[in-house]
C-alpha cells in the first residue's frame, strides 16, 4: 500500500516538472517580444542621440556662416573703397611732381609767382591728406625708421656713415595705410657705410689676380 502511494507521489511530481509544448511556445514568445522590445529601446535611444548630434552640427555650421558674414560684411564696409582710395594717391604724386618741377624750373626759380603757386600747392596737398585720414588713410612715417620690409620698399642704397646702415634717409614715394591694412608701401633709400677705397682696391686686385 505504501508502495503505490509513493509511485503515485513521484508520477505526481514528475508530471508537475514537466513543461508542456504550448507552455514552451509561449515562454519563447514572451522572451521573443522582451528581447524586440529592448532591441527598440535601444535603437530609438541610438537615434535620439544620432538626431542630436546632426542637431549640434547644423548650429555650429551656421553660426560659423554667421561668423564668415559678420567678418565680410565688416571688410566691406571698412576695406570697400580701397581701390578708390589706392587710386587717389595718384593725385598726390602729381601734385607732388607739378611741383617739383616748378621748383627746378631755371625761369620760374626765386620769383613771386613760383612761390605763391607752390604754397597753394602745399595747401591743396595738407587738404587732400586731411581727406584722406579722415577716412582710416594715413601716411606712413619713413624718414629716420628703420627699414621695414611690410611698410617700406628699398629702392637704393646711400653712403652714410652717420646713420645705422638700413636706416631711412630719403623718401621717394610716400605710402599709405588703410586702417590697419598697407594701401601701398613707401619707395624709400636706405644708408649702408661708405666702402673704404683702398680696402676696394685691394679686393680687387686679388679678384684680378684669380
Amino acid at each position: 500500500m505504501e508502495k503505490d502511494q509513493n509511485i503515485n507521489t513521484e508520477e505526481q511530481v514528475n508530471e508537475s516538472n514537466e513543461i508542456s509544448p504550448e507552455d514552451q511556445i509561449n515562454e519563447n514568445k514572451t522572451n521573443t517580444s522582451e528581447n524586440i522590445e529592448e532591441v527598440k529601446k535601444i535603437s530609438a535611444e541610438e537615434k535620439i542621440l544620432e538626431l542630436e548630434d546632426k542637431l549640434a552640427r547644423a548650429f555650429a555650421e551656421m553660426e560659423n556662416q554667421r561668423r564668415r558674414f559678420e567678418k565680410e560684411r565688416e571688410d566691406a564696409f571698412s576695406y570697400g573703397g580701397f581701390t578708390f582710395a589706392k587710386e587717389t594717391l595718384n593725385l598726390i604724386d602729381n601734385l607732388e611732381r607739378s611741383k617739383q618741377i616748378l621748383e627746378n624750373d631755371g625761369v620760374l626759380k626765386n620769383s613771386e609767382a613760383l612761390k605763391k603757386t607752390l604754397e597753394h600747392f602745399d595747401i591743396i596737398n595738407k587738404d587732400m591728406v586731411s581727406i584722406l585720414s579722415k577716412n582710416g588713410i594715413t601716411p606712413i612715417d619713413s624718414i629716420g625708421k628703420k627699414l621695414d620690409p611690410n611698410l617700406h620698399q628699398a629702392m637704393m642704397e646711400i653712403d652714410d656713415d652717420q646713420k645705422e646702415p638700413g636706416t631711412i634717409i630719403q623718401e621717394i614715394q610716400k605710402g599709405f595705410m588703410m586702417k590697419d591694412r598697407l594701401l601701398r608701401p613707401s619707395l624709400v633709400g636706405v644708408s649702408k657705410k661708405t666702402e673704404n677705397k683702398e680696402e676696394k682696391n685691394d679686393e680687387n686686385k686679388e679678384n684680378s689676380g684669380n
